[in-house]
């Protein structure tokens, strides 16, 4: 399977700093700082690139799920909302993140869409890893 790249750059400190990102081979990269992730400034955050991330991955998991059972949508759309709060122990967190979906799906009623919809929510690969993962790191201090 491949493995999937992107990338950041921080200048300065945490309050009066700022960054770029970049996803994969540059199909989109923007500037990030502290007002675009912890207020409304211009920008964006690594908050709406994890929703963009589930609102996606959910999306063709719900699709998936459906078709598998003999109901092919005609169309899936996705909002993800993640929240962003303190956490208890200090630092920031994420608490919760709302799936927002809507299907277009012939000849299926809404209690076989509500269970359809509860296991691609259980099988999509970002709902997972908000299960528990390990992450690694390798990091490297360079002049």
């Amino acid at each position: 399977m491949p493995v999937r790249t992107s990338e950041a750059v921080w200048h300065g400190d945490l309050p009066s700093g700022n960054g770029t990102m970049k996803v994969g081979d540059g199909v989109y990269e923007g500037p990030y700082s502290f007002p675009s992730r912890f207020e409304e400034g211009d920008g964006t955050n690594p908050e709406e690139l994890i929703a963009a991330a589930h609102a996606g991955c959910y999306s063709m998991a719900l699709s998936h799920v459906l078709a598998s059972a003999g109901h092919v949508p005609t169309r899936v759309h996705t909002v993800a909302k993640v929240h962003l709060g303190p956490d208890p122990d200090g630092g920031f967190h994420i608490p919760k993140i709302e799936l927002h979906t809507e299907a277009e799906v012939p000849g299926l009623d809404d209690a076989g869409f509500q269970a359809h919809a509860e296991d691609a929510k259980n099988g999509c690969p970002v709902s997972k890893l908000y299960q528990g993962a390990t992450i690694t790191l390798n990091a490297k201090l360079v002049d």
